[in-house]
């Protein structure tokens, strides 16, 4: 790190506290009044999108003083030391390296003395000769009937990536191929996704780095049972099933032909993984010709993050106005509202890529934080959420800054659609910022007992990020976008944004209630009052009266 003081006690982090206690009262309103240029002045483009941050509470001063607490916590030899293949995952010993899984053949990214890019497209060719296979006809089911069904069976990563994807790129999918997702545990997950499908037709796509993740080797076998209950032959699972995997000797043991199993590295983390073979089933989809183009936009966006200086860098901008949220105003979630129906997913999609990141209570050397972490990210895509809970934006007495996404043209063009789409995109922006005075209110004849319900105070932050078009190049881009602005707000915090140690706790315990709850005879149980309660309630009424 550049400075081995404790974040808090740094001169960059006191000059924002300082400058924090200036500020936080002043007024958007203000802002706009003494500079009549500030939208274009706080607004950057990069890599073709085209960030509005103008309605931030935020300052010249403001931004400067961010800058210098980015280059004060060492983001510049962080992004460095990332696209070097450094293994910066310090508490799994990992590089982290998902830039490797766009970068163009011919380009060379180390990790250990070993150029890793040659073997990325070596996967790419497979996984493209593979879907041309399933989208023009060539591979057949065990019947000889054509593979019209494809079900990812995943979870967290490989499946909030893809099905994000297939959602998002729906525009450019065959529509001749039946793409659905299985993750919960729950049976009726896997019950409704297989449906009114016919086994025949069907392949599954097992995705597990490991091949012993829980929820999804469940899901995987129940697969299995489906297919062999109705076409009753083990050879049939050599051409309805396929793996993602790194795992070798356990796809072997499932059944599944290991030349029908397609790797990545742990260098790629789950939640960072839907540009490698995790992205199959989105390829089969879309093609690979555009899931080709998805990565020029992850590359695209990569380049303008490890080139760009800071002060015109969109992903360290995003970055930094998180952190000045989240620890100076206090604010602890951030909306994300996706202008375009495509991208209803998209919400789902950032939940895990930046509360898994940077829900970290503990810094790189294990000190705990006396400063907060990753705020909660959510959302709906508009104009549905306007309809919901912008209430509690606009009038509501929490702060929440929020990230409009919206797109000059539509995929579908429909009379004054998207018109009137985008009208509420930047009147949703306005309105969060300056609000209605009571004078205003006061102006329209609202009677004076009516007043203060009508006001709005306004003061509340938005960025607005606009594209062309949503492409699957433009897709790659937002990805990207966001995953960059989770690795400035990791370094800021000095926590480790690639390792989820939480998640496994969860994982270990239930391991240990399965077989209490499946027990013919009472089991011992060792657990707390409460747990030891809820188990034996389970066991009592698990079975119809």
């Amino acid at each position: 790190m550049a400075d081995t003081l404790a974040l808090t006690q740094r001169p960059a982090w006191k000059a924002l506290s300082e400058h924090y206690r200036q500020i936080r009262d002043v007024h958007l309103r203000t802002l706009f009044d003494r500079d009549p240029h500030r939208g274009e002045r706080f607004a950057v483009e990069g890599a073709g999108l085209y960030l509005d941050y103008s309605k931030h509470r935020v300052t010249e001063d403001t931004m400067r003083l961010l800058f210098d607490l980015a280059r004060d916590s060492g983001l510049r030899e962080r992004i460095d030391a990332m696209f070097a293949g450094e293994r910066i995952n310090i508490t799994e010993n990992r590089a982290v390296l998902h830039v490797a899984l766009r970068a163009p053949r011919g380009s060379s990214i180390m990790v250990d003395g070993e150029n890793v890019v040659p073997a990325v497209h070596a996967v790419l060719d497979r996984m493209s000769d593979f879907s041309r296979r399933i989208r023009d006809g060539s591979w057949k089911g065990h019947t000889g009937k054509r593979i019209r069904n494809i079900v990812n069976v995943g979870i967290g990563g490989s499946d909030l990536g893809p099905v994000m994807a297939y959602e998002a790129l729906r525009h450019y999918a065959d529509p001749a191929l039946n793409c659905r997702f299985v993750s919960n545990v729950d049976g009726t997950d896997f019950v409704v996704a297989t449906s009114a499908l016919d086994p025949a037709e069907t392949l599954f796509i097992i995705s597990s780095k490991t091949f012993t993740t829980l929820e999804t080797m469940t899901n995987a076998r129940t697969a299995r049972e489906w297919i062999l209950g109705a076409l009753r032959d083990d050879n049939a699972i050599a051409k309805h099933f396929v793996a993602v995997s790194t795992n070798r000797a356990e796809v072997a043991k499932f059944g599944i032909d290991t030349r029908n199993m397609f790797e990545f590295w742990d260098w790629v983390g789950g939640r960072y993984s839907m540009d490698s073979a995790i992205g199959l089933s989105t390829m089969i989809a879309v093609g690979p010709e555009n899931f080709r183009a998805m990565l020029d936009g992850f590359h695209a966006v990569d380049e303008h993050f490890r080139t760009a200086p800071f002060e015109r860098n969109l992903p360290v901008i995003m970055g930094l106005l998180t952190v000045w949220y989240n620890d100076f105003f206090g604010a602890q979630t951030v909306g994300v509202f996706p202008y375009d129906q495509y991208l209803k997913r998209f919400p789902a999609y950032l939940q895990q890529l930046t509360m898994e990141s940077n829900g970290k209570h503990v810094t790189l050397q294990g000190r705990h934080l006396d400063y907060q972490s990753g705020p909660v990210f959510w959302g709906e895509p508009g104009t549905n959420g306007q309809h919901s809970f912008f209430q509690l934006i606009h009038q509501g007495t929490k702060l929440i800054p929020a990230d409009f996404i919206a797109f000059c043209r539509p995929l579908n063009p429909l009379g004054r659609h998207h018109d009137l789409l985008i009208a509420n995109v930047i009147a949703q922006a306005e309105a969060l910022a300056f609000g209605k005075t009571p004078e205003q209110v006061k102006a329209e004849g609202t009677p004076e007992w009516l007043v203060p319900h009508r006001v709005c105070e306004g003061n509340r932050p938005s960025s607005v990020i606009m594209a062309d078009q949503l492409t699957p190049e433009t897709l790659g881009k937002l990805v990207a976008l966001y995953e960059h602005s989770v690795f400035t707000q990791g370094c800021i915090w000095e926590i480790d944004s690639f390792d989820q140690w939480g998640v496994e706790l969860g994982k270990v315990l239930a391991l240990k209630i399965i077989p209490e709850l499946e027990a013919d005879t009472e089991p011992q149980l060792h657990h707390d009052s409460s747990t030891n309660a809820l188990i034996r309630r389970y066991r009592e009424r698990r079975k119809p009266s």
